[in-house]
């Protein structure tokens, strides 16, 4: 289901050949919907800002692995009580989220092409290649095979509706959709690249390293008899203990850190880009300028976040702290209305029938080799992909 609305976010960055709020604008002709795309770009920000937390963790967690602080733990207790200890230190928090942001201007700052594009040029190739190593060393570990089973035997009682509604909103957060990314990445290509045969990789490559990061963790966790149910808090708190009760595993330790810092860098990056393309396009600001205004943007408004996990934890609005508020507002709320707006935008206020000439650019051959394709993305825009879309908000703000 993402893959329409990852097709549509594209399509309308490269006829419109500028930012989220300009191409919106430019396609829908309408102010309403220049409105629609400031608030795609307002999503981007607003990710990058509660994003920076969690990855300045990884890039503080890295650097304790790296000092040999993170492999050393005797029971799950130690672990739980040092990922305590670190997640509620203003001076730790506040320091890998500096930290982490700073590396992420260090891309941006130099551009599109010498930044982002370098930049994933050596990252993706080297996560890709550390992910695989702990793939392969997790499975030659006794007991891996049981996570593999765990990972790929199928559990049909588990596929529930609210099951599958999980699924495509973490589809939506995966290809960064509704937050302006892809709108501001597609107005940076030209009309000979083929978007479909873009967006096909995009998509199987996510999928596949998804699968790749379950084979990876799993087949280490169950290597270590521990119980794969711990969530969000098996990254921090039971992988670093599974490491420290392996051969190696402050190597390991290090190699799995090392992989989340750059998967997290080329998230954020990619979250910030919006709103600075919007400041070049619509202030004609020099691109230093727009990435450092933005830097500083998004340190501010992380800053509440990460320390939401410390001395402001009691702090609460409408029963959630600022971190989890802002967490709530963009998954349920503004993602999903982001991607709505895409899609509606291609399907129907500029017609699927006014869109699919500049979708055939660059991509002839495919049309006329598979015919079909037409009616799969007439479908799927106009369609099938709104209504999941509606379902899955309505889901999530309790309506079923």
């Amino acid at each position: 289901m993402g893959f329409p609305v990852l097709i549509s976010e594209i399509l309308i960055g490269r006829k419109a050949q500028l930012n989220p709020s300009g191409s919106f604008k430019e396609i829908g002709r309408h102010k309403g919907w220049q409105g629609v795309g400031k608030m795609a770009i307002l999503t981007g920000f607003l990710v990058s800002s509660f994003y920076a937390v969690i990855a300045g963790w990884t890039l503080g967690y890295f650097l304790q692995a790296v000092l040999g602080q993170i492999n050393h733990f005797s029971s799950s207790s130690q672990a739980v009580e040092h990922f305590q200890t670190f997640s509620t230190s203003a001076l730790w928090g506040i320091g890998s989220l500096a930290g982490f942001i700073f590396l992420s201007l260090f891309v941006l700052y130099t551009g599109v092409q010498k930044g982002i594009e370098a930049g994933n040029k050596v990252m993706m190739p080297l996560l890709l290649f550390i992910l695989l190593f702990l793939a392969i060393k997790g499975l030659l570990m006794p007991g891996g095979e049981e996570g593999l089973v765990f990972v790929f035997r199928p559990n049909w009682g588990e596929i529930t509706p609210t099951a599958i509604l999980f699924a495509l909103g973490q589809a939506f957060f995966s290809l960064s959709l509704g937050q302006g990314t892809m709108v501001t990445y597609g107005s940076y290509l030209g009309k000979k690249e083929n978007i479909p045969g873009t967006c096909v990789p995009i998509t199987l490559f996510g999928i596949c390293v998804s699968l790749l990061a379950g084979i990876a963790i799993f087949t280490i966790v169950f290597s270590a008899g521990l119980a794969p149910t711990a969530g969000e808090s098996l990254m921090f708190q039971t992988l670093p203990l599974v490491f420290s009760q392996l051969s190696g595993g402050y190597f390991l330790c290090l190699l799995f850190f090392l992989l989340l810092v750059l998967a997290a860098l080329t998230s954020e990056i990619s979250a910030m880009e919006p709103l600075i393309a919007y400041l070049i396009d619509r202030w004609k600001w020099k691109r230093h300028r727009a990435v450092l205004t933005t830097g500083i943007a998004v340190f501010t408004v992380a800053l509440p976040c990460v320390l939401s996990f410390g001395p402001w934890k009691d702090l609460t609005f409408f029963g959630k702290n600022f971190f989890n508020l802002l967490l709530f507002l963009c998954l349920n709320i503004l993602i999903p209305l982001g991607g709505l707006a895409a899609v509606l935008l291609v399907g129907w206020r500029w017609t699927f029938k006014k869109a699919f000439p500049h979708l055939k650019e660059g991509a002839e051959g495919l049309f006329k080799t598979y015919p079909p394709l037409k009616w799969y993305f007439e479908i799927g825009i106009k369609y099938i992909a709104p209504l999941i879309i509606v379902i899955i908000m309505l889901d999530a703000l309790g309506v079923f």
